[in-house]
């Protein structure tokens, strides 16, 4: 897969919004569907084609490396959402994941690889993969990430102090799952894969620490993350990096040392102004505040169809190659489905 297709969706000045969700809502034994993977593949497939992209883009359901890791640990899928590490993170308990990385999948995530294989199975469709970013998934393993985070920012070393060791180790265990979960989507077909990196962002890491030459940043979010785009080098596989956390420049820069083909950025960001810092064989992508499209009282519709104009024009006088789209996935919110696709429409239809 070549970086070269992304570029030409937006010389051709593509608006796509992250929208299996909507798509996903509308079929009356959603639950069931999920639960299959040859029909959220092809909810997938529907999507793609509704919004007139060959990126078949999965539900950004950043849960399941979680799901996985504790499933090897023996904890039970219903407690995964709120589980956290609480005690050490063991020697034991490294080699149970590391040992377990080879057997089967448990049942979300063989689902989640079998909808991306149906949707390789399809003509004129990119299969995209899914995982959530290490430092992302470790930050939900940790009841408080952030306080040790800090201290490794202060230059406190993991053989000093059992929660910043835990951070690590953490970590490590979100690196290994991770790069299973590519392998077994690779095998299946992607060609693409998108790692959201929601956490990597100024609530998690300090920039005044970042600024003053701590290497929390480099060691925590992009080492690992250049760990994983090796991977996709070597299988000749395109990135796609998502982070919607409200950034500072330097986090910005970062990123783009991932040469990801394209860069999914929040609606903190000004896109115009990242277009300066962001290398132009890097799409940008997004970022209209699609998480407030449930009520009217956030945003109407005009000024949807207003900030969708603006963005589209102020884009265009950067010369940066650029994808109108929503600035995560777009959800449906019980209630406010209509409200929610009339503003989706508006911002894939209005007129500059």
């Amino acid at each position: 897969m070549s970086r070269q297709l992304f570029l030409d969706l937006a010389r051709r000045k593509l608006r796509m919004p992250i929208g299996a969700d909507l798509v996903l809502h509308e079929k009356s034994d959603a639950p069931a569907i999920l639960r299959d993977g040859k029909r959220l593949g092809a909810v997938l497939a529907e999507a793609a084609t509704r919004y007139d992209t060959p990126l078949a883009i999965p539900l950004m359901d950043l849960t399941l490396e979680k799901g996985a890791l504790l499933a090897m640990l023996g904890i039970a899928a219903a407690d995964a959402a709120t589980y956290h590490f609480e005690h050490d993170i063991t020697q034991d308990m490294l080699e149970r994941v590391h040992s377990g990385l080879s057997g089967t999948l448990d049942g979300n995530t063989q689902v989640h690889v079998d909808s991306v294989r149906f949707v390789a199975a399809q003509k004129n469709l990119v299969p995209v993969g899914l995982v959530i970013g290490p430092f992302s998934l470790m930050t939900k393993m940790l009841a408080d990430p952030i306080t040790p985070v800090y201290l490794a920012g202060e230059g406190v070393t993991a053989a000093e102090d059992p929660e910043v060791a835990k951070v690590e180790r953490a970590l490590q265990m979100a690196e290994w799952i991770i790069h299973r979960s590519i392998t077994r989507q690779l095998a299946a077909g992607a060609k693409v894969i998108m790692v959201a990196e929601p956490a990597a962002n100024v609530a998690f890491i300090s920039p005044k620490q970042m600024a003053a030459g701590a290497d929390v940043w480099r060691r925590y979010v992009i080492e690992p993350n250049l760990r994983l785009r090796q991977l996709l080098t070597a299988a000749q596989v395109e990135l796609i990096f998502h982070c919607c956390g409200e950034l500072c420049e330097p986090m910005l820069r970062g990123f783009t040392q991932l040469q990801p083909a394209l860069l999914s950025l929040g609606s903190s960001r000004r896109l115009w102004e990242d277009a300066a810092i962001v290398p132009k064989d890097i799409v940008l992508y997004g970022n209209l505040p699609t998480k407030q499209f449930y009520s009217d009282r956030v945003i109407t519709l005009p000024e949807v169809e207003r900030q969708t104009r603006d963005l589209i024009g102020r884009m265009g006088e950067t010369g940066h190659p650029f994808i109108l789209g929503s600035e995560c996935d777009v959800l449906t919110v019980a209630g406010c489905e209509c409200v929610i696709r009339e503003k989706v429409r508006a911002m894939l239809n209005c007129v500059m």
